[in-house]
């Protein structure tokens, strides 16, 4: 009995071969063709598509002087706490979380991976293990003590706007005022004009020493005009912040602008 059924599948299985074969038959070329590209395509899109979002990346890295409040800035990301303020960080801190503005949220929320690179000059060049994977920099500013730090915070952001892995990935770079509560915090604007004047300056002088800079690999701003932060191929975005008071909305409105949720 096992037998003949499974002869009867048999044979109606090699009826439904023959009717499709026939069927494939009668469709002219021109739409066979057509068809089968179509297809082919659709697969190729949708595979491009699911391997871009496996590769789009997480990444925000946090970067700016000693001092400037990186690590107060991690923690109220992370814990919605300054942790009554830190030490200067002579490793970076490196973790995977949902904003703790985004932990009573419903449904998935996309967790970021936070960098906060140490400010100080000899650690520094850690800052190049992450750019390469960066979605995004937040250069932190001291808008207190800006003016006594103005020189060597513009070579810093200087040299990342002119980094290769910056300007070939197009990294959108959020130039972050901190400490903004202070009364004698200096304006976003004020800041702003302040840098892209010693960055004028510095570009002049690089220029001036070597045709070929050898510590950067590109050239910032437009010749023969002042240097201004839209002329730079990444986008470049001002914010102000207080991390003390934990009022950081701009940082992390511009988070979530590049790691979405």
């Amino acid at each position: 009995m096992d037998e003949q059924k499974l002869e009867n599948l048999k044979i109606q299985l090699q009826q439904l071969h023959n009717e499709a074969h026939e069927f494939v038959q009668s469709i002219p070329p021109t739409q066979l063709y057509g068809a089968i590209g179509v297809v082919i395509f659709t697969v190729f899109f949708f595979l491009i598509i699911r391997l871009f979002k496996r590769r789009a990346s997480n990444t925000i890295v946090l970067t700016g002087l000693s001092g400037s409040g990186k690590t107060v800035l991690f923690y109220q990301l992370r814990d919605g706490s300054s942790h009554q303020g830190t030490v200067t960080s002579m490793e970076p801190n490196e973790d995977m979380f949902v904003l703790h503005s985004e932990t009573t949220k419903k449904g998935k929320v996309k967790p970021v991976h936070v960098v906060d690179v140490p400010g100080h000059s000899r650690l520094r060049p850690k800052l190049d293990e992450f750019l390469p994977l960066a979605a995004g920099i937040v250069f932190v500013v001291d808008a207190v003590e800006f003016l006594p730090n103005v020189r060597v915070a513009s070579e810093y952001l200087y040299d990342i706007l002119t980094k290769a892995s910056v300007v070939k990935r197009k990294i959108p770079l959020l130039l972050l005022c901190n400490k903004v509560d202070k009364v004698t915090a200096h304006t976003k604007d004020f800041i702003r004009k302040q840098l892209e004047k010693e960055i004028d300056k510095l570009r002049a002088s690089r220029t001036a020493l070597s045709s070929a800079d050898i510590a950067n690999e590109y050239s910032l701003g437009v010749p023969g005009e002042a240097f201004a932060f839209h002329q730079c191929l990444n986008k470049i975005s001002v914010a102000e912040t207080s991390g003390s008071t934990g009022d950081i909305s701009q940082l992390e409105q511009f988070i979530r602008e590049y790691v979405k949720a």
